[in-house]
């Protein structure tokens, strides 16, 4: 969902003082009752639910031996992260998840829970809480099975920080998905020229284009970080019919599914000199 996380870069971790920018939060708070308006400035991410859950679910499937007629996602614990009004962690509890929406506007959470209320099978299975995710790492160190991020990468201020963050909050061998806009000519004209200033489709001001992250520097950032990124698959919303589609080029929008490195690989990872260690060895043995 559209999210607005902010990493400061010293302490990265800390869950003392919170680093979401105020300026973003203050734009989406004017928006959180209309979440769940079909119509309305949300239209987009509504019908995108019509691709992104599929994908996740089908891609969960073909990775587990267990099947759960009608609760296909039964026994799984999912971090919706920057959840919005909820959009995406419903259709995930629906399918049998239970799901842990996070949001830093209290009004996001507010609209969430409201929403989530009128069904009796989504108040057991969700929880919202407002939060950004640096502030829940201490607590939640390797606890989910998934985590999704949609629309969020493209608002956070320090994506490596919100990478480790997801890395130790995901259990190892978890998934993490991700969707988001890539950062070319193409996306700035159709993105935040069309999108936003002539059609109106997402409200004015909700994308910055330096932000945009080319998927080759997210998978860069992803395999650097203990993750095996898996799918990279381009997106395509037609204004006209309201509706999302896959397509091979991720010019525009994209998903990735990446898998966090089992512990005993991490610990490999971590644990073996980098070729950096040694040749910093030498220079200080020389220098000895």
């Amino acid at each position: 969902q559209l999210s607005l996380f902010r990493f400061t870069v010293k302490r990265p971790f800390s869950t003392s003082h919170s680093s979401v920018d105020s300026k973003e939060m203050k734009k989406f708070q004017l928006l959180a009752h209309k979440w769940w308006d079909e119509e309305g400035e949300y239209a987009a991410l509504h019908s995108m639910n019509d691709i992104r859950v599929p994908f996740i679910r089908d891609t969960l499937l073909s990775m587990s031996s267990n099947y759960h007629p009608g609760n296909p996602l039964s026994g799984i614990k999912i971090l919706d992260v920057g959840c919005g009004g909820g959009l995406l962690s419903e259709p995930l509890g629906r399918l049998g998840a239970s799901v842990t929406g996070i949001d830093p506007v209290e009004d996001n959470v507010r609209t969430a829970d409201r929403h989530k209320s009128f069904d009796p099978v989504l108040a057991k299975r969700i929880q919202y809480k407002s939060s950004s995710l640096e502030e829940i790492v201490e607590e939640s160190m390797e606890t989910f099975d998934v985590i999704v991020a949609s629309e969020v990468v493209e608002h956070v201020a320090d994506l490596e920080t919100f990478i480790k963050c997801c890395s130790q909050v995901l259990k190892p061998e978890g998934s993490l998905f991700i969707t988001t806009i890539n950062k070319t000519q193409l996306s700035y004209v159709l993105g935040i020229v069309v999108a936003e200033k002539i059609m109106g489709i997402v409200p004015e001001g909700t994308h910055e284009w330096e932000k945009f992250v080319p998927p080759e520097e997210l998978e860069r950032l992803l395999e650097s970080n203990g993750f095996s990124v898996r799918t990279v698959n381009g997106m395509l919303y037609n204004p006209l019919s309201g509706s999302w589609g896959w397509m091979e080029s991720t010019s525009l929008n994209y998903a990735v599914h990446a898998v966090k490195s089992a512990a005993r690989a991490q610990s490999h990872a971590t644990d073996a000199p980098s070729e950096t260690d040694f040749q910093q060895r030498s220079a200080t043995a020389g220098t000895a």
